[in-house]
């Protein structure tokens, strides 16, 4: 039998006969250090919370859902967009009707700046404890969140990874004082590259839908979270997973990731890899902009697996609508066109407030059975 400690104190034991679930999630959540703090540990084996159940890993195993395929994620050049806009605009209107997923490149956003993004959220998770612990809270109302597993008590199992949000704009900035002092600085030059560059997706995406540019900053989808990840390297890879598969409740998320790799989104059956290419900028269409484009666009189920080498680290930046749980704007039958008989509405009638109370319910839950969470507002 395996003893595990975290920062001194013991942790539940792995004994089948004297298991407890709840006792062991709340020995690792009281000690604050996150995944993290059992990798440092140097365990051989991972607690039983981070285990997937022996049926799903054995239907894994049989599925024909293969990561190394012959499909490539689509790479779009925002390069002399003055001449190109018209090409640039249909890249993006198929990219978002067939994949959900695409990767940028030269966006505007410096290499430096970027690179000192992923550097700054490694910082925070690698900082000492003691001072970490301090913005540790499952208050999710707080404006900075750190810790492991916003669902940690929620779910059948435990994703292997730590992250800390911060709302930058909602909709004004944040007080720079709120946010920690060892990534503060950075985290303020990249919201407002960030900032920049959602602003010119929202046009670009506004375009291929066939609507006025302004027509999804009317709809108030400029608020912004900024999500850093860290997935220390783990033992056991195989057994865990550092995000099981969801979609994102944005509009749409802006995210960068190290070198490392394990993102995958699921495209025609397949789990694909969303390689690290350095520079580039991976965007993914949320369930919001699925909803009001009545499907058009697709809200692309996504995951990352754990890995044994690491610590990978990302940064999703997330960019949704303003005061929601207050909006009572009805999404879908924005982009039906009144023309077209056959353009028919394809989920009924979604408030925001309903859609965000039924995703977090819906992933969430223990029952979740990996049905998309948008199909339960289908026609």
């Amino acid at each position: 039998m395996e003893k595990a400690y975290i920062n001194g104190e013991k942790l539940a034991v792995q004994d089948e006969s004297c298991y407890d679930r709840i006792k062991e999630l709340k020995a690792i959540d009281e000690t604050k250090a996150g995944v993290k703090g059992i990798a440092d540990a140097g365990l051989l084996n991972i607690p039983r919370v981070f285990i997937r159940p022996p049926e799903e890993l054995a239907e894994e195993e049989n599925l024909l859902l293969v990561a190394k395929s012959k499909f490539h994620v689509p790479m779009i050049d925002l390069e002399d967009m003055e001449n190109r806009r018209k090409e640039i605009v249909n890249e993006i209107r198929l990219a978002s009707a067939s994949w959900g997923f695409f990767q940028l490149l030269n966006h505007g956003i410096p290499e430096t700046v970027m690179d000192g993004m992923i550097l700054g959220v490694a910082r925070f998770h690698e900082q000492d404890t003691e001072v970490k612990k301090q913005f540790y809270t499952r208050e999710f109302t707080r404006k900075v969140q750190y810790t492991t597993n916003f669902d940690w008590y929620q779910t059948k199992t435990a994703k292997w990874k730590d992250s800390f949000m911060c709302s930058m704009l909602s909709p004004d900035l944040i007080d720079p004082e709120e946010l920690p002092a060892i990534c503060r600085d950075i985290m303020l030059e990249y919201t407002e590259h960030v900032r920049i560059l959602g602003n010119t997706l929202i046009e670009l995406l506004s375009e291929a839908l066939g609507i006025g540019k302004d027509h999804l900053i009317r709809m108030g989808c400029t608020n912004l979270s900024v999500l850093g990840n860290y997935y220390p390297a783990c033992p056991q890879p195989k057994l865990t997973m550092g995000s099981y598969k969801h979609t994102d409740s944005s509009f749409f998320t802006l995210l960068i990731q190290d070198n490392i790799g394990g993102l995958q989104v699921l495209y025609q059956n397949h789990w694909v890899d969303v390689k690290p290419k350095h520079g580039a900028i991976v965007v993914n269409i949320g369930d919001l902009l699925q909803l009001i484009s009545n499907g058009k666009f697709k809200s692309a189920e996504h995951r990352v697996l754990a890995n044994q080498v690491g610590p990978r680290v990302s940064v999703a930046s997330f960019f949704s609508t303003s005061s929601v749980m207050k909006s009572a704007k009805v999404y879908n039958k924005d982009l039906i066109s009144d023309e077209d008989e056959t353009d028919l509405p394809v989920c009924s009638n979604v408030r925001v407030p309903d859609y965000l109370k039924h995703y977090i319910k819906h992933n969430n839950s223990e029952g979740n059975d990996g049905v998309h969470s948008l199909s339960h507002f289908k026609f």
